[in-house]
């Protein structure tokens, strides 16, 4: 007797659940992409439990006939694939055909949709047709799912608490209404609005309704366009920063997908501007032509490969960081109000939308003001040995000396590294470096890159180089530990060498290196000329680290702390 044989149906349908259902904002994914692949311009989703007893999703779209509603359970059944070549062409949302058999296969269905006129009632139990009858509708669907998982317990018992699971729908719901700022959203989770979207069509409103005014005040929009994709979206001031890359929210032509190429150019764009383990919020539309994109990476087509990878690149770091630079980056303190601390016994899941609180003070960028370079700042003290005081009629500024001055040989160091004439000094007395063997080993395979900076060299005796000549803008006084900061950069940064990140590693690591330290007094001209300096940077206002280098306080916030003012 044989032992391979054909699965039912049933069977295979979950199977296929396992693919689509992982948890039940998947749920809500795939009935949400169908209401928008529809044409819904308003979509409701009710939850109870977190979608644990029921998820019920209502549209205003196209709506289904009775043999459609029927088809639309069968697997493989779909409106969105019709011959192989529609795979590499997909600019719908929906599972291409496995979502709604695959979980009609696990929980208990019913299906209410009108075309407009007569409408149609389905209700289906893990898998199997109940009943089908007319019904009276108006045009759109509407579609209940209740006790998920209810015949499969083993993938029952790995669902999360309602709240968990509410908080995933939340999440699901923040991005695809952030894709489709023109559609409506609504989200309810027993009976009590968690979101509600405006469906205006304008990127910014929808920002502002799903994160709030201390988020959306401190976005900037982006635009950007070249031969083969086009950019649009918003993106934090480099104050707004989280501690992972969640914000990071990208949409390719309507779709949100998590791809890491598209993290590592918005974190590269942002490169100096901020800390390496801090990350910008930003909402990001891709546009490109379907021939350049392959969407069937990944089941659920969260992921995605990009043609021309290079092209979307170079658009999308320039196009941020110019919107960047657009922008004064110098932070204003504000007094923010105490905020009520919920206690405990009164939290439960309907505060999970709550914005995250924040402090007391905190960092605000100033708006519609003269930037650094057109302020005449004129320093009055030194507090802490670490931050010049200084004053105009606007109010106080505070300048870390370390900061500004790490920015200052920053793009000193840069704008030297990447001058084609180097200039350099010899030496009366060469300087020897000597290395561990395998440092040695590794400097010899990379020479070229010391020689094109202006190194002149040559080994002496065992593991060890004799420097001749070196670039002129070395530190005086520092030129032997500059030069073993370069050659511990160019042995750590071997691997999948690049020109144009090295020359940035060398500068940073020698303005840091090389600055003012906290704790150390300078003179009074000493302050004037670093802030003179500081000024005529391409960047005053962040060191390259990402840290500010100065923030403001207002007269009026001054007056307001010392309850000279009282509003």
């Amino acid at each position: 007797m044989s032992t391979i044989k054909i699965m039912s149906e049933n069977l295979a349908n979950k199977i296929a659940a396992g693919e689509v259902i992982e948890k039940c904002s998947s749920v809500v994914k795939e009935l949400v992409e169908n209401s928008i692949d529809a044409g819904a311009k308003n979509i409701k989703v009710e939850l109870i439990d977190g979608g644990i007893k029921q998820i019920k999703v209502t549209d205003d779209g196209v709506g289904m006939d009775e043999s459609d509603a029927l088809m639309a359970f069968s697997r493989h059944a779909t409106s969105k694939v019709l011959k192989e070549e529609d795979l590499f062409f997909i600019d719908t949302l929906g599972f291409r055909g496995e979502a709604l058999p695959s979980i009609a296969s696990v929980s208990e269905v019913t299906l209410k949709t009108s075309k407009g006129g007569l409408g149609t009632t389905i209700i289906i139990k893990g898998g199997k047709l109940i009943s089908k009858e007319k019904s009276d509708a108006y045009q759109g669907t509407i579609i209940t799912i209740d006790n998920i998982f209810y015949n499969t317990p083993a993938r029952l018992k790995f669902l999360k608490s309602p709240q968990t699971e509410g908080t995933n729908t939340i999440n699901l719901i923040e991005k695809i209404a952030l894709s489709h700022p023109d559609i409506k959203f609504t989200l309810i989770n027993n009976d009590s609005t968690l979101l509600n979207t405006s469906g205006s069509g304008n990127l910014h409103k929808t920002i502002h309704e799903i994160y709030g005014l201390s988020i959306s005040s401190k976005m900037i929009e982006i635009k950007g366009l070249n031969d083969d994709f086009e950019i649009y979206g918003y993106v934090s001031r480099p104050e707004v920063l989280k501690n992972n890359m969640n914000h990071l929210i990208t949409f390719v032509n309507g779709r949100y997908v998590k791809n890491r190429e598209l993290n590592k150019m918005i974190n590269d764009a942002y490169y100096t501007h901020k800390p390496d383990n801090k990350y910008p919020v930003c909402v990001i539309n891709i546009y490109a032509d379907q021939t350049l994109l392959d969407v069937n990476i990944h089941p659920t087509k969260q992921d995605i490969k990009f043609s021309k990878v290079n092209e979307l690149s170079d658009l999308l770091i320039s196009s941020i960081q110019k919107a960047l630079k657009k922008e004064l980056l110098v932070p204003e303190i504000e007094i923010k109000k105490e905020i009520p601390i919920i206690k405990e016994e009164q939290t439960n899941f309907e505060f999970i939308k709550r914005e995250e609180k924040e402090e007391q003070v905190q960092h605000e960028l100033q708006l519609d003001k003269p930037g650094i370079k057109e302020l005449e700042l004129y320093p009055v003290g030194l507090a802490l040995g670490t931050y010049i005081i200084a004053q105009n009629d606007e109010g106080i500024y505070l300048i870390d000396q370390h900061a500004a001055q790490e920015r200052i040989n920053y793009e000193k160091y840069l704008n030297k590294l990447k001058e084609n004439n180097k200039e350099v000094t010899e030496l009366l007395i060469p300087i020897t470096i000597e290395l561990s063997t395998s440092e040695f080993n590794t400097l010899k395979e990379h020479l070229s890159i010391l020689t094109d900076m202006g190194f002149d060299f040559e080994e002496f005796g065992i593991n060890t180089y004799k420097i001749n000549s070196h670039p002129l803008w070395l530190k005086t006084g520092y030129e032997e530990e500059s030069i073993r900061k370069i050659i511990d950069l160019i042995n750590i940064k071997t691997t999948d060498f690049n020109q144009v990140k090295f020359r940035e590693n060398v500068a940073i690591t020698l303005a840091c290196k090389l600055s003012i330290k906290a704790n150390y007094n300078i003179s009074h001209e000493e302050m004037e000329s670093l802030l003179n300096e500081l000024i005529q940077t391409d960047n005053p206002y962040n060191c390259p680290h990402g840290r500010p280098t100065i923030i403001k306080f207002t007269i009026y916030e001054l007056e307001k702390m010392f309850k000279r003012v009282m509003n």
